[in-house]
């Protein structure tokens, strides 16, 4: 069925609004076993999202009801598909909202990038470029290089096109003993648009000497309380809980507390964090021109010194809250650090790299992990002792940490997030592992 003859079936169905959302992806695949390729494929997707929207009681409520289907589908199966959908929308309902128009009138965004072919070869020549040893290497890893085409349509009239890279690379790493009686594999995985090769490199060769270092790790002792830093791809979470807290979605249900214009909390003694949307960051998968719902994108700060200064959400908690000016951020950095590394790496202080879990819920603010691999920093007689331990797990609250929380001045980017490249909290509950 022709785009055309969708939206004529749309607008003579009986829905209020109705959004759009068509994404073909071209992608290639490799599958390497250690660096043999074992085998690769080429791969065209595509994919039909329809959102319809039904207003109930006089405009108190707006009904919302969703399909995904392919681009084969009969007409009558798609007839029979969108009539189901507005009787769908009975059955979930929200307080009623209206939609933007569009802000700009344009028929086309694309990005400049690299073709699948050439993301393709970045990833493969990392990988030859590892410095493996007899008892650390890669065992295998697979590489998904994708071209992505993302077209959003609505009722309001808004029509763009954006195109972007997409990719992905896991990671087995092994590492054994000398004797090689004991033997351990570590899982990464590399979410991007084009290839970061600095980054992924300096990951694996890390991964590489955790997993070593894990085959020698004592059992982590029972240390109440101690500063614990941050240095891997983890602390996104940390930083996550700030960006949801400032989401429209969370402060209409008042799950977040926060304020324009009041500072998070009063006595933070630590570094004020700032937060920022970002239109682009280098190598991220979500650089988007717009986003799922066809509004721009642009640089927004959200928080300044711990002062929100601005949110950003869908449309309809926006709505809400009668905030006009949002969008879903794709791309966030977050900024503020006044600490150089040796600031941060002082004391008795304990380093977690490798969790089997961690989690910080954005709206209890509860911060919890299961160490598989840290490393315990002690001052003895004037030198730094470093032991790697593992086992037991970190914990507590984000609403205490944040007031004496110390980052970097140094970044480092993880796909779509530009964060501090240390954090370090301070009296986080450290429990010990278990015999």
């Amino acid at each position: 069925m022709k785009i055309e003859e969708l939206i004529s079936i749309l607008n003579n169905s009986g829905a209020d609004n109705w959004r759009v959302n068509i994404t073909t992806k071209h992608g290639w695949e490799f599958y390497y076993i250690k660096h043999q390729l074992d085998q690769n494929r080429v791969t065209d997707v595509e994919r039909i999202a329809i959102t319809l929207f039904k207003n109930y009681d006089d405009n108190k409520y707006t009904g919302t009801a969703v399909a995904v289907m392919g681009p084969d589908e009969s007409d009558e199966y798609i007839k029979k598909t969108i009539a189901d959908l507005v009787k769908q929308t009975e059955y979930v309902k929200d307080k009623y909202f209206d939609f933007k128009a569009p802000k700009e009138v344009t028929e086309s965004s694309v990005a400049d990038f690299k073709g699948v072919e050439d993301i393709s070869k970045d990833f493969i020549k990392v990988m030859d470029s590892l410095n493996e040893t007899d008892t650390e290497d890669i065992n295998s890893y697979e590489i998904f290089a994708s071209n992505v085409q993302r077209r959003t349509i609505t009722a309001k009239g808004v029509d763009v096109v954006q195109k972007f890279p997409s990719s992905m690379l896991e990671v087995i790493v092994n590492a054994r003993t000398k004797d090689k009686d004991h033997e351990i594999e570590l899982y990464r995985a590399f979410n991007s648009g084009t290839c970061d090769g600095k980054n992924i490199k300096e990951t694996i060769e890390k991964a590489m000497k955790f997993g070593k270092d894990k085959l020698i790790a004592a059992k982590t002792p029972a240390l109440d309380k101690i500063p614990c830093l941050f240095t891997t791809n983890d602390a996104g979470a940390i930083y996550k809980y700030f960006v949801d807290n400032l989401s429209t979605s969370n402060i209409y249900r008042k799950t977040s507390k926060w304020k324009k214009d009041q500072i998070i909390a009063d006595d933070i003694k630590g570094d004020k964090l700032s937060v920022k949307a970002l239109r682009f960051l280098e190598n991220s998968s979500n650089n988007f021109a717009y986003d799922i719902e066809g509004t721009p994108i642009k640089d927004k700060v959200l928080m300044q010194e711990g002062v929100p200064v601005a949110y950003w959400g869908p449309t309809s908690f926006s709505y809400y809250l009668g905030e006009k000016d949002t969008f879903i951020i794709s791309n966030y950095e977050v900024f503020g650090g006044s600490k150089d590394e040796s600031e941060l790496r002082s004391g008795k202080y304990l380093e977690v790299v490798e969790f089997s879990d961690f989690q910080v819920n954005s709206t209890t603010g509860d911060l919890m992990g299961e160490i598989r691999l840290a490393y315990l920093h002690e001052n003895v007689d004037g030198e730094d002792k470093v032991t790697a331990v593992s086992g037991g797990s970190v914990s507590g609250n984000m609403t205490q940490f944040l007031k004496n929380m110390s980052m970097s001045k140094e970044q480092i980017v993880y796909d779509n997030i530009k964060i501090p490249k240390i954090t370090r909290l301070e009296d986080v509950t450290v429990s010990g592992a278990v015999d």
